[in-house]
C-alpha cells in the first residue's frame, strides 16, 4: 500500500493504517470481559441436556392440573375453518375493493393533473394575448 508522504514529512506522529487498526484492536480488546470467549462459545452450543429437563420441570410445575385438556377442549369448540367458496368470496371481495380505491385515485390524479396543465395554458394564452395587444 502506497503511504501519504505528505502526511508523513509534514506531520512526524501520524500512524500508518496497519498500526492504527492494531491500537484499535488493542483498546477493543481491553473493553471484553475475560470470559467473552468462554461465555461466546458457551451461548453458540446451546443448553446442555440437563439444563432443557431442568426448563421443563420448572416450566410444568407452572401450570394448573388439566392445562392441556382445557386447550384441547377448548381448540375443538372453535368453528370450522373457512370452505374454498368462502375464501374465495373474501379474495374476490378485496380485489373488488383495490380495484375501486385504484380507480378512485387515478381519475382524481388525473381531474389534478388536467386542471394543473389547463391552468398553465390559460396563463401561456393570457400571455400571448398581452403580447398581441402590445404589437
Amino acid at each position: 500500500m502506497r503511504a501519504n508522504t505528505f502526511a508523513s514529512i509534514t506531520n512526524l506522529t501520524m500512524k500508518t493504517e496497519n498500526q492504527a487498526w492494531h491500537d484499535l484492536q488493542a483498546h477493543a480488546v481491553t473493553q471484553l470481559r475475560s470470559d467473552f470467549a468462554d461465555r461466546t462459545l458457551r451461548f453458540a452450543r446451546g443448553p446442555a441436556a440437563a439444563e432443557w429437563e431442568q426448563l421443563r420441570t420448572h416450566a410444568a410445575a407452572q401450570l394448573r392440573p388439566g392445562f392441556a385438556a382445557r386447550v384441547l377442549r377448548a381448540a375443538r369448540a372453535l368453528p370450522g375453518s373457512a370452505t374454498l367458496l368462502e375464501q374465495f368470496a373474501f379474495g374476490a371481495a378485496t380485489a373488488a375493493i383495490c380495484l375501486v380505491a385504484v380507480v378512485y385515485l387515478h381519475s382524481s390524479n388525473t381531474r389534478l393533473e388536467n386542471e394543473r396543465n389547463l391552468a398553465g395554458w390559460q396563463q401561456l394564452a393570457d400571455e400571448a394575448d398581452d403580447l398581441d395587444q402590445t404589437l
